[in-house]
């Protein structure tokens, strides 16, 4: 098997060999993604393996073993049973003592992972109906060991894997996976424009993901800075993650790789923040699109409520938590200098009237000067939803040239087709055209696909106009005097903020409603970024000459053809 598709395949049949009839098509993920792990980490064990039982059944009743069977071995992780997936085959009545003995033998750092893949249920329904050994048998047929299954290329396995279990699952668009090709794009945005950051000697720097899933953005993130960057800069990979299961191969990932895996916490960043009080040189995410934050709202509106807490300027509304993320990552900037890269949908950049908790992120993240730039990204990039989608880049550390403005770059057609579709993913972003993306944002320059606004040229004062109640052609007063209001004729008028607002008022309202006056008491500030309409390229249409000289044509192209279908 010498590629990704080749091992997802022959693990895909596993399935339909050992699971169907027995699992749902829901839970088959719960029995495989532990099984690959495991695979994987007896793999690497194997050459070792026997010099680990030396080690600890002459040391375990003196000493904790690990340490030194550590050392010794240059393992990060071992498993003192006597057992591993090809030892259990051996004895295919023991199984049920026997397995349980072997999840029980490794080191504590793989059994913390393991434990939260809840293997107990799946592997007692496997026992009961003679399944298990088949299961074991058909994955000692793989070989993940990472000389031959690099790191990258067990990420594009587990990302192909789980692609396909969130569709047997029905998730919704907002649960799927992150395709590499964004990845990549996104990593050479935030990494590419500080390059002289990373550049030094015995420098540190920062990697944070607080929806990390497997830790995808993590290694590509990596392995960007290690093509990229001459020296060799000692990275901090760390990371959240909400699901037990993709925290899990996540961590198994970091333990595998050399990374520290201490490093990736479990839970939801929002109200469970492992990192609090931590800042980072680097933050790259994909927070879920258009997911609820209710189970949270409790918590989140709570700290809201404290004037330093991550979201004391307004929280967005409760169906989609997007720039919740956003806020979270902004709070964990330095002062020296953070880049942020996060993947939206449309949403953020304009749901939400002025006042409201959307508006008031945006207004913040522009007044402060740190929205650098947003990319519009094609559709239909995405495993589980065709949806349009937007990377945008945050920073507190803008370029001089690039400060108090904002960079808009159209790529969505950035793309080639893909020969095979991936679930709703039918484009991909070329090597090429990540170039090209780039290139654009570096140059920093105009052009068909980079347009460059100052920032207030995103606001606007949602300003209400009242008219007069009339009755008998007369206008209604209160007690003061003043004319009374006519709810039902009350409107808003958006006045930029690059206009002044009475110029704006008399030169195009007051002309049209004459008896109207602003009520500049309930003016309200907003921002929004319509992307669209910056980019639209105005196509005149076909004159009805034209369009009745190709109906014409038509026609007796028409009458040709079914005279020679006559005269056969």
């Amino acid at each position: 098997m010498n590629n990704h598709n080749e091992i997802s395949s022959f693990i895909w049949n596993v399935c339909d060999d050992v699971l169907r009839g027995l699992f749902k098509q829901h839970e088959y993920g719960d029995v495989i993604l532990p099984f690959v792990v495991l695979r994987r980490l007896d793999c690497i064990i194997e050459p070792k393996k026997e010099q680990v039982l030396e080690l600890y059944n002459e040391l375990k009743d003196e000493v904790d073993p690990t340490p030194i069977i550590k050392k010794q071995t240059g393992l990060k992780f071992f498993n003192h049973s006597n057992y591993d997936l090809q030892r259990l085959k051996g004895d295919p009545n023991g199984l049920k003592v026997n397995f349980p003995n072997y999840i029980n033998g490794f080191s504590q750092n793989v059994f913390e992972i393991l434990e939260n893949f809840q293997l107990d249920k799946p592997i007692e329904k496997l026992l009961k109906n003679n399944k298990l050994y088949l299961l074991i048998d058909k994955f000692t047929e793989v070989d993940l060991h990472p000389d031959v299954v690099d790191n990258h290329m067990m990420g594009q396995v587990f990302e192909e894997l789980l692609r396909k279990f969130s569709e047997m699952s029905n998730e919704t668009s907002g649960e799927h996976y992150t395709p590499r090709d964004v990845v990549k794009l996104l990593v050479s945005l935030v990494f590419s424009e500080s390059d002289d950051h990373l550049k030094g000697e015995g420098i540190i720097r920062s990697i944070f993901d607080p929806c990390c899933g497997t830790g995808g953005m993590l290694t590509i993130g990596k392995e960007w800075i290690e093509n990229n960057i001459d020296n060799k800069v000692r990275l901090n990979l760390q990371g959240q993650e909400l699901n037990p299961y993709t925290y899990s191969i996540c961590k198994s990932d970091m333990l595998i790789s050399g990374e520290d895996p201490d490093s990736i916490k479990l839970g939801s960043s929002l109200s469970n923040d492992h990192f609090e009080g931590k800042k980072f040189d680097y933050m790259i995410t994909n927070p879920p699109f258009g997911v609820s934050w209710k189970s949270e709202k409790e918590f989140v509106e709570e700290e809201s409520k404290n004037p330093y807490g991550r979201f004391s300027v307004g929280t967005p509304r409760v169906s989609d938590g997007s720039l919740l993320f956003l806020q979270h990552l902004v709070s964990k900037m330095k002062d020296d200098g953070s880049r942020i890269g996060i993947v939206f949908n449309g949403s953020p950049l304009f749901t939400g009237d002025g006042g409201s908790g959307e508006s008031e992120i945006r207004r913040w993240i522009i007044e402060k000067d740190w929205l650098e730039c947003v990319v519009s990204l094609p559709d239909q990039l995405f495993f589980n939803t065709g949806i349009s989608t937007y990377i945008w880049i945050v920073t507190n550390k803008k370029k001089h040239n690039r400060k108090g403005k904002v960079q808009l770059i159209d790529g969505s057609t950035f793309y080639k087709p893909m020969k095979k579709s991936l679930g709703s993913k039918r484009k991909e972003i070329s090597s090429n055209q990540t170039g090209e993306i780039i290139k654009t944002y570096h140059n920093f320059k105009e052009n068909e696909f980079s347009k460059i606004f100052d920032n207030e040229f995103f606001g606007y004062t949602k300003v209400t106009i009242e008219q007069p109640t009339m009755k008998n052609d007369k206008v209604v007063k209160d007690k003061k005097g003043n004319p009374k209001p006519n709810t039902k004729l009350r409107d808003n008028e958006r006045i930029p903020l690059t206009e002044d607002i009475e110029e704006y008022y008399n030169r195009e309202v007051k002309p049209h409603l004459p008896n109207s006056w602003m009520d500049r008491d309930k003016d309200k500030v907003g921002y929004e970024i319509n992307f669209t309409k910056y980019f639209y390229e105005y196509k005149p249409l076909r004159s009805l000459g034209d369009i009745t000289k190709d109906l014409l044509e038509l026609e007796k192209e028409s009458e040709g053809i079914f005279k020679e279908i006559v005269n056969e």
